[in-house]
């Protein structure tokens, strides 16, 4: 066609040209919204967590949990209780998964729906209970607000002072000294 000289037959094949990309890209797009499943590593079988919970709930009466929910509570539970993982200030909830043998993403339902909190809260519970119980012994008075933070699993003392207020209304402080007033 460029041979041929002509300005008109070149310009209507680059035109044809372009609406037949055009017209191609559109139906690619079109094959792939309808059928994603030509996306690779896109789960199309994946649902939300919401949906998961609403049809379990359906299914069993509400704030009753099932069986093997009950199960995994106490397993949940007496993990964290024996083997005491909330001391490691980088524990992730991938290897409290990882060592009850469960996806993470059904733990965090677990915990997140299940329990009606959320993980670092979850284990922030056990690690403020541990640092009331270090406040409240006596042969520890010299310890430090900061030494006892570290000690129990936190990083950082605003962190620290924000969850102890949460789980017990007080600051570490203000709990010692409360402590110390009740003796005398």
């Amino acid at each position: 066609i460029r041979l041929l000289d002509n300005a008109f037959l070149l310009d209507l094949f680059k035109s044809f040209l372009l609406i037949f990309e055009l017209v191609t890209v559109c139906w690619y797009l079109v094959k792939a919204l309808n059928n994603p499943t030509l996306f690779r590593n896109f789960d199309s079988s994946l649902q939300l967590a919401e949906k998961l919970v609403s049809k379990e709930e359906s299914t069993n009466e509400q704030n009753k949990l099932s069986l093997t929910d009950q199960k995994l509570v106490i397993e949940l539970k007496s993990y964290i209780e024996s083997e005491q993982p909330y001391l490691n200030p980088s524990l992730t909830i991938k290897e409290v998964a990882d060592y009850l043998q469960l996806p993470t993403r059904e733990l965090s339902i677990l915990i997140n729906h299940k329990l009606g909190k959320h993980f670092f809260d979850f284990i922030n519970q056990y690690r403020i209970e541990a640092a009331q119980k270090v406040l409240k012994d006596p042969s520890k008075n010299k310890v430090t607000v900061l030494e006892i933070l570290f000690e129990v699993g936190f990083n950082s003392k605003s962190s620290f002072n924000t969850a102890f207020k949460k789980h017990t209304g007080s600051t570490p402080t203000s709990f010692r000294k409360s402590l110390i007033n009740n003796d005398l």
